[in-house]
């Protein structure tokens, strides 16, 4: 008997053993379940309120796909303004090396525009000088001309009253007479003063041209006795052998001269003869 119940706690401490086990593992899997559970449904609430928070209303989905767009619209704006500053400092490279030739270019055009004005400034100079020259010439030649037709003129008018040309001078024969003073008045008023006998040549084309008639010439001692000088003011040498053996002999009565046949002689400047008047330098 006592093994029966032996047998029999046995068997029921078994049983409770089992009993106790398996409602301890039902309550492991139930706790572990109600963890799940909770784990799980905190896992969803964390997603319903992200899903809630990432989920905007209508409002806010406008204002996030104008904010979308407006980066869209930056972004664009960027590569648009990064390819135009592109484009631009290619732009500018390209118009820089333009800009620095056509500045040489310009520099040496300048350069030689100055050289050329340098050069011009030369010519029109000399230009000036020539052009102040040929007025000149033109103006002395104008004069010339006229001094010329003037002398023309003139001597037409000499040669038209009995003037004789002989070696670039101008001779006239008196038919009238006068005394040595009226007959020096008569050749200054036509630009001539009596006749200068300079050497042999001169007296005997004198003479020539008088016939050997006796002529007041341009001789006087009037101012000093006996220095004889002539209407130039230059004197007679003595001895210069234009005198006629024994002239001058009036002393102070004859202070004025003539020519004759045979030579010069003194004589009193109040007589009357013919004279020759002369015109030098005419050419």
């Amino acid at each position: 008997m006592s093994g029966t119940v032996n047998g029999g706690m046995d068997k029921g401490s078994i049983m409770d053993s089992e009993d106790r086990i398996e409602k301890t593992v039902d309550i492991y899997i139930t706790a572990e379940a109600v963890r799940d559970m909770k784990h799980k449904k905190d896992t969803e609430d964390i997603n319903a309120t992200t899903l809630k928070t990432a989920q905007p209303t209508g409002s806010d989905g406008v204002k996030i796909r104008s904010s979308r767009a407006a980066v869209v619209c930056l972004v664009l704006l960027c590569v648009l303004l990064l390819t135009a500053v592109t484009a631009l400092g290619v732009y500018i490279h390209k118009t820089g090396a333009n800009y620095a030739e056509e500045r040489r270019q310009l520099l040496s055009n300048i350069t030689n525009f100055a050289e050329e004005s340098q050069l011009l400034s030369s010519e029109i100079a000399n230009l000036t000088k020539e052009k102040q020259w040929l007025l000149t010439n033109i103006t002395n030649l104008i004069q010339l001309n006229v001094q010329f037709n003037q002398e023309k003129n003139e001597l037409i008018k000499f040669f038209q009253d009995g003037w004789i040309y002989y070696q670039f001078g101008l001779y006239y024969v008196s038919n009238e007479t006068k005394n040595w003073t009226e007959s020096r008045r008569y050749c200054t008023e036509r630009g001539a003063d009596l006749v200068i006998i300079e050497n042999r040549q001169k007296q005997d084309y004198v003479k020539k041209i008088s016939n050997g008639s006796d002529v007041w010439i341009g001789l006087t001692d009037s101012e000093v006795e006996g220095t004889w000088k002539w209407v130039d003011n230059s004197t007679l040498p003595s001895g210069s052998g234009f005198w006629k053996q024994g002239e001058p002999n009036g002393g102070t009565d004859e202070n004025c001269a003539f020519s004759g046949s045979a030579g010069l002689f003194d004589y009193i400047c109040s007589n009357l003869l013919k004279w020759i008047c002369e015109r030098k330098n005419i050419k």
